[in-house]
């Protein structure tokens, strides 16, 4: 088994490329971190639905089902991560922006938890800036 060494891009790279190929599912290795990102994309309507499965920490895993639009479109056109593990990149509530024209979202790990931007902007929140999604 191979270490990934940054779990938020695996993700939201898996995500992309199982839309692109029209996969039903996407499965991604477990962690509380992810559980709480995948968690925070299914409350905002770009999966579907989530379930964690396996019963040890070594093997536990989340799958997703991705959302399509009735013409059978990805719902996830695109991703861009922002903050990497290289260069941590962090935002105040007053810079927070948004994302074609609000289709999308930016996800910011803050003190209050994983947000949307427009969430942790309503919170009077910043944090780090971990990807766009639209």
């Amino acid at each position: 088994m191979v270490a990934i060494s940054d779990r938020i891009s695996d993700l939201i790279i898996r995500i992309k490329n199982a839309g692109i190929i029209s996969h039903e599912e996407v499965s991604v290795p477990h962690s509380k971190l992810i559980e709480r990102i995948v968690k925070k994309l299914e409350k905002i309507e770009f999966i579907t639905s989530m379930k964690v499965l396996g019963d040890k920490p070594s093997n536990k895993r989340i799958v997703m089902k991705l959302k399509y639009s009735n013409d059978g479109k990805h719902k996830i056109q695109d991703v861009k991560r922002i903050s990497k593990p290289s260069k941590r990149v962090y935002i105040k509530a007053k810079e927070i922006f948004s994302i074609k024209a609000n289709t999308g979202a930016v996800i910011i790990s803050t003190p209050k938890g994983i947000l949307t931007g427009s969430e942790a902007k309503k919170e009077q929140v910043g944090g780090e800036a971990l990807f766009m999604i639209w």
